[in-house]
């Protein structure tokens, strides 16, 4: 019978039912286990490759901040830089166009292409750079000493300026930023004289000019060093301002730029010339251009200086002193506004 015959399949069917489903129970819960694990797997890598990427960035930047501060430490700071392309130079320096910026385009063609200045060295920006600038040239030449000095022991000046001629006043001398030294000053400036007379003396016996280059990149490294320099030419300036004094007191001719430099209210004297300038240079402003005129002087070189902002006007180019007294070696400045100087390279 039909009815009889299909029921003996029944029993399959519910067993094979049964097994699909437990096959299908265990295969959820496996996927589930096996999804459960693999979801952990993932995030678990995925928080270690944000952790080494976030370890390799802080390595980067500590990395990065080592080799600076190395570079810093170790790297020469060089006060006045290597020389570079007049006209690279003045591209970078002065772009856009502003009037300023046209008229000293203008300036530095007209350095290159009539003045055959080629490149320039770029001094560190201070209140010491036309210091800087002048005795830089003056030892990377090999310039000897200014006559004077090769008749006068200059250690000895400072002590020659108390006894011989009672300027007690000094005592009252700045160093740069330092405002009051009192008793010390004539020791401080003593060994200040006698380290420019040591370094100017074995400057002008090196013969090879990149020897002596070499030479001036150690020096010019050496902040200390070169602070002592500065206030050495500094002291040398009002040796000459007193000897000068002296000289017009007695009656005798002096150089023109002497007497106006006396006729000023704030410089009618020795001591008011170093109380109202002198003692302020190194710390709060540079020379003036009267101080280059006495700079000049003092040193026996003739400075010129290419004056940018006046390009096309006759104070383009300038001398101190106007009128050399003998046949004085020249060395040469450039300057875009009277306050800072870099060196042009012919």
């Amino acid at each position: 019978m039909p009815g009889w015959r299909g029921c003996p399949d029944q029993p399959r069917n519910d067993q094979i039912h049964s097994w699909t489903l437990v096959t299908n129970q265990a295969v959820e819960s496996a996927w589930r286990v096996v999804g459960g694990s693999l979801m952990l797997a993932v995030g678990f890598l995925t928080a270690t490759l944000c952790y080494f990427r976030r370890l390799h960035l802080c390595l980067g930047h500590w990395l990065k901040w080592w080799i600076g501060y190395l570079q810093r430490k170790f790297k020469r700071n060089l006060s006045v830089e290597a020389e570079v392309d007049l006209l690279s130079y003045c591209a970078r320096e002065w772009k856009g166009d502003t009037p300023r910026a046209k008229l000293m385009r203008k300036a530095y063609e007209e350095l290159f292409w009539r003045h055959h200045i080629k490149c320039v060295r770029q001094v560190k920006r201070d209140n010491y750079d036309a210091l800087r600038s002048v005795l830089f040239q003056i030892f990377s030449q090999g310039l000897s000493f200014p006559s004077w000095m090769k008749e006068k022991d200059i250690v000895k000046l400072p002590e020659k300026l108390l006894f011989s001629q009672g300027c007690n006043w000094i005592q009252q001398y700045s160093f740069g930023p330092e405002k009051y030294t009192g008793s010390n000053v004539y020791g401080k400036l003593r060994k200040c004289v006698e380290l420019l007379k040591t370094q100017w003396t074995e400057f002008s016996g090196i013969k090879d000019y990149h020897q002596r280059g070499t030479r001036c990149n150690v020096l010019f490294s050496d902040a200390m060093l070169e602070y002592k320099l500065y206030e050495a030419l500094k002291f040398i300036m009002l040796y000459h301002v007193t000897e000068v004094y002296e000289q017009m007191k007695a009656n005798k001719i002096i150089p023109r730029l002497f007497r106006l430099l006396f006729s000023r209210e704030t410089s009618t004297d020795p001591l008011s010339f170093m109380m109202n300038h002198l003692n302020s240079v190194g710390d709060t402003c540079g020379l003036e251009q009267i101080d280059m005129f006495i700079l000049g002087y003092s040193l026996e070189v003739k400075i010129k200086v290419f004056r940018l902002f006046k390009f096309n006007s006759r104070d383009f180019t300038v001398c101190y002193p106007e009128e050399p007294l003998r046949e004085w070696p020249e060395i040469s400045l450039l300057t875009e506004n009277d306050h800072h100087y870099h060196i042009p390279v012919f």
